[in-house]
């Protein structure tokens, strides 16, 4: 037998035995570091492992999902105070505030006494077609009764909502009948615009809540009505507005301003610097301008702000705005879930970062900006600073359950006159029936309010009752009436 032969026949032995005496010294190896897999594991985070390991060895039972979110919420703590996760279930509601439309039957309801109450029904919606009324108590839905049962108002909201053309029978009471009607879901318009009106001769007044993808639309249709009336001033109040869509607020300060003028900037350390300049003929870029804000008036709202005072095209009234000078892109997650991250800054045209601080204090963030706004940075300092005191609010009636009473007290009020929802259609027309008598007063009276705001009260209750009949046109028609921010803003029009 030749060499190679020799080679050839004991090969399988050789390689047997290197692979054996391999893994034996491998092992011996392996037992000096005890806590060292044999063979390589894929890298994972300490954060994966810490979860398997509360997974598979923990002592009683956890939700992964809670355990994820939990998670997730304190990471993104350490961020800014905008860069928030929501959770999927909420997800549906927070895109319909974006859009600016969900689909339901369009009512306004509240729970008094575990019965459901129609608060409002909206101009033009399925239920006022079906011939709901304020007043009305919602019984059963879809022979599901609601009313006397332990029932939330999200259970409800949810029960209420549904598909467009999906059709809803509702049972209600209306005095002492009962009475069944069909109702057939459609599309409910989340108005950006809650009142538009002309307050005074020449003078426009537009009340905007949002910037939702339809807000633009909505204000170019508002104020191209009030133009046709002869509008040659306009207050324009932003108080509570919280913000939205960038793109809403841009187009509408385009609206004021002439030119290519600059309207704001945004830059992040991922995102280079995007200008938005005007790029059309705006329909009021001449004619004296008014804006009120406040302290809820945020983001898109003071990318507006900042705009209109940066170029001196408008008077700014009222008190420091909140302060939000972030940027946030909306990502969706595989869960179901989305990711709502800030990405830049915006800057005024004259480069100002509104931002408030937020790195000290972060528990007060969300709430501080209610102090003297003279303390406060951030945010737009307006031209003319209202005082709040000038509204005359008693302690009694910061007292969230003050206000939700004379709600309750103006909604029964509605029920025990039902000739007011018989009214014409017109707001003026509706609202001139509204005649509270002081014997009808008594009652809100009981809520040991001081007697110092009786008149602004009265003026509240009556625009409340305004709402619940014709909708928000009547309550800031009326309320405007007494609003001392109001009063202001047409006093620096007259200069």
């Amino acid at each position: 037998m030749s060499n190679r032969s020799n080679v050839s026949y004991f090969l399988p032995l050789i390689i047997s035995l290197s692979v054996l005496l391999g893994m034996f010294f491998g092992f011996r190896l392996r037992d000096g570091f005890p806590n060292t897999p044999f063979f390589p594991r894929k890298a994972v985070s300490p954060f994966q492992e810490i979860v398997h390991l509360i997974e598979t060895k923990y002592v009683d039972d956890v939700s992964k999902r809670s355990l994820s979110d939990s998670a997730i919420e304190s990471l993104l703590s350490q961020l800014d105070p905008h860069s928030v996760y929501i959770p999927a279930a909420e997800l549906q509601d927070i895109n319909d505030e974006i859009h600016g439309q969900f689909y339901g039957i369009g009512v306004e309801f509240a729970l008094y006494n575990d019965t459901v109450q129609i608060l409002q029904v909206l101009p033009g919606g399925p239920a006022q077609k079906a011939g709901l009324q304020t007043g009305d108590q919602l019984l059963q839905v879809d022979q599901r009764i609601v009313s006397g049962v332990k029932m939330n108002e999200d259970s409800l909201r949810s029960l209420l909502r549904g598909r467009s053309g999906q059709p809803a029978v509702l049972l209600m009471l209306r005095g002492s009948e009962k009475i069944s009607a069909p109702v057939k879901r459609g599309m409910i318009a989340m108005n950006s615009i809650e009142s538009a009106y002309m307050i005074r001769p020449k003078t426009g007044f537009i009340r905007l809540n949002k910037f939702t993808s339809e807000t633009y639309r909505e204000f170019m249709e508002a104020l191209t009505k009030l133009k046709g009336k002869g509008m040659e001033e306009l207050i324009l109040d932003l108080r509570g507005n919280g913000g939205g869509m960038l793109t809403e607020a841009i187009d509408i300060a385009d609206e004021f301003l002439s030119g290519d003028k600059l309207i704001t900037y945004t830059q992040g350390k991922h995102q280079p610097k995007v200008e938005y300049r005007c790029k059309r003929e705006g329909l009021f870029e001449t004619g004296k301008l008014v804006v009120l804000c406040d302290e809820e008036s945020a983001s898109a709202s003071e990318i507006l702000l900042g705009a209109l005072q940066d170029w001196k095209r408008a008077t700014i009234v009222g008190r420091r705005s909140f302060g939000k000078g972030l940027v946030q892109e909306q990502y969706d997650l595989q869960n179901g879930a989305a990711l709502r991250l800030t990405v830049a800054r915006y800057y005024t045209p004259n480069g100002r970062s509104i931002q408030r601080p937020y790195n000290k204090n972060r528990d007060n963030y969300f709430i501080e900006q209610a102090i003297d706004d003279s303390t406060r940075q951030g945010g737009i300092v307006p031209d003319f600073r209202v005082n709040t005191d000038a509204m005359k609010w008693s302690d009694s009636l910061a007292n969230a359950r003050i206000f939700e009473r004379l709600r309750e007290w103006s909604y029964r009020y509605v029920q025990t006159h039902p000739t007011l929802n018989k009214g014409k259609s017109d707001t003026t027309n509706r609202v001139e029936n509204i005649n509270i008598q002081p014997s009808d007063w008594q009652q809100a009276l009981s809520l040991r309010i001081s007697d110092t705001v009786t008149v602004y009260l009265n003026q509240y209750v009556k625009a409340l009752v305004g709402r619940m009949l014709v909708g928000n046109g009547a309550f800031f028609s009326i309320m405007n009436q007494q609003d001392p921010f109001v009063k202001a803003g047409l006093n620096t029009l007259k200069d």
